[in-house]
């Protein structure tokens, strides 16, 4: 291990740097071939907009909203980001949670229905996230003397892609966190219900 990079709750930068390289790199490359045999389509076709949204209330309340702005990359490989907020309580315990991610997807099979015949439309993808996410230190029971403090996490897994209109879909994500941060911030897997549009 990086004697400079020893902090268990940052992830050394260059290893953040490579990492994310190495997945866009392989994106890329499995996907370089399609570009040739199809035209490409206009910028405003490219570009889509989605995230998560969700409210929980009664003993525990919980209100997050995660918009993104992403880009399709090649016909099959896309590139997202943006901010990420969640309002917490539980009894007397309150906090905000914010911060912001980057991600990139993997369409492995766009239509599983002309691989399996049983009427369903969905595709199968492939997803790798960073996110970094500024936590509250009273609340977590940290030694930090500053009022927040930074977790990174890495995640990947993939999902179901379900189409609801000529470019909406519903995704049905399951991602699982690749390092530690010291901080049980998710469960391990960690499922998501996510709209594009």
């Amino acid at each position: 291990m990086n004697r400079n990079c020893s902090d268990k709750i940052l992830i050394c930068p260059t290893r953040k740097i490579v990492f994310l390289v190495l997945i866009l790199i392989t994106s890329f490359t499995i996907a370089s071939g399609q570009m040739a045999k199809k035209q490409t389509p206009p910028l405003r076709e490219r570009i889509f907009f989605g995230g998560n949204f969700g409210l929980q209330f009664g003993t525990i309340t919980n209100i997050e909203v995660s918009p993104v702005i992403g880009f399709w990359v090649l016909p099959r490989v896309n590139i997202a980001a943006g901010p990420e907020y969640t309002y917490y309580k539980y009894y007397d315990i309150h906090t905000s949670i914010y911060g912001g991610k980057i991600y990139s997807e993997l369409v492995l099979i766009q239509d599983l229905n002309k691989i399996l015949p049983l009427g369903s439309h969905m595709g199968i993808f492939l997803h790798a996230e960073y996110e970094t996410l500024s936590l509250e230190s009273a609340v977590w029971n940290t030694t930090y003397t500053t009022n927040r403090f930074l977790i990174n996490s890495f995640l990947g897994g993939g999902g179901l892609s379900q189409q609801i209109g000529r470019r909406a879909s519903v995704n049905f994500t399951v991602l699982w966190v690749l390092n530690s941060s010291g901080y049980d911030y998710y469960s391990n897997p960690e499922f998501r219900v996510s709209f594009n549009f």
